[in-house]
């Protein structure tokens, strides 16, 4: 005998399918300090926005986080310590050339050299002209002292970017290799955007300079799209110095929030410098 799906499991499967694949486009959660290779610890001053880095565009207001933490590691063999940094972020209000959105800021004092890895779970971001939310987790792995920690580890997120280069020794022109992950396993043929960080952030106005470092040539250069392989490793090279994002869409688990479809997405900064 043979069994006919419900048609509200149909039409639920259709609308994931239709809205998902594009429902990130453009949108990249921002982890931002202005150096990801420090010589020395010390107070790190970070912002995190939710906004289109490229054109300095919309910015959207970031709710309070289901959770913002870091985890560091001295050597290869050191024991991994994880801060949860929730509480000590500050409401701020960030302005693009376009709009003002709602964010967050923080001071972290870091003291020992290795690995920082922090990672943001944001509240699930409600897109209007979609009927879908979305929500971003966020990484970026910063360094002190030039000894490497935990930099290639996982972290155990629902859906998370593991470098496989180092992601603070990168010279412009390296390639940047990362490992899309789904509930701890590769998440096979992933759809990656890529975006440059165009605008410099202004740290004392919580605002986008102006001025952009490069002039897109046509709108397919805006936002870049690759695709992981059948293990959720991608490759993508670096043509200028600067911080780069990347942003796996769709990959995590959760697939509905509050009744609507949701885009839960794996997010990664790095930064590349130019060779002196």
């Amino acid at each position: 005998m043979q069994h006919r799906k419900p048609v509200a499991a149909i039409i639920a499967a259709l609308v994931l399918t239709l809205v998902l694949p594009g429902l990130a486009k453009a949108h990249f959660q921002m982890i931002y300090t202005p150096e990801i290779a420090l010589d020395k610890g010390g107070e790190v001053d970070m912002r995190l926005v939710f906004t289109h880095p490229f054109e300095a565009g919309h910015t959207m207001d970031m709710g309070a986080p289901e959770q913002f933490f870091m985890v560091f590691q001295r050597g290869a063999e050191g024991e991994p310590q994880k801060t949860d940094l929730k509480a000590n972020l500050t409401p701020i209000t960030w302005k693009s050339l376009t709009n003002s959105g709602k964010a967050f800021a923080i001071k972290q004092k870091l003291r020992s050299p290795g690995d920082y890895v922090f990672a943001l779970v944001p509240a699930p971001y409600f897109e209007p002209e979609e009927k879908a939310y979305m929500q971003q987790i966020t990484k970026m792995v910063l360094n002190v002292g030039g000894i490497p920690g935990n930099w290639d580890k996982p972290l155990g997120l629902p859906a998370e970017i593991v470098p496989l280069a180092k992601p603070y020794g990168l010279y412009a022109g390296n390639v940047f290799v990362g490992q899309v992950l789904a509930d701890g396993k590769p998440a096979s043929n992933a759809e990656i955007e890529v975006e440059f960080l165009n605008h410099a952030p202004a740290m004392a106005s919580n605002s986008f300079e102006k001025k952009a470092a490069v002039t897109a040539p046509h709108d397919c250069f805006v936002t870049q799209t690759i695709k992981a392989d059948a293990n959720g490793v991608f490759v993508y090279a670096m043509p200028k110095a600067g911080w780069w994002g990347f942003a796996a869409l769709g990959v995590g688990p959760v697939k509905e929030f509050d009744g609507k479809p949701m885009s839960q997405d794996a997010l990664i900064w790095v930064k590349s410098v130019d060779m002196k």
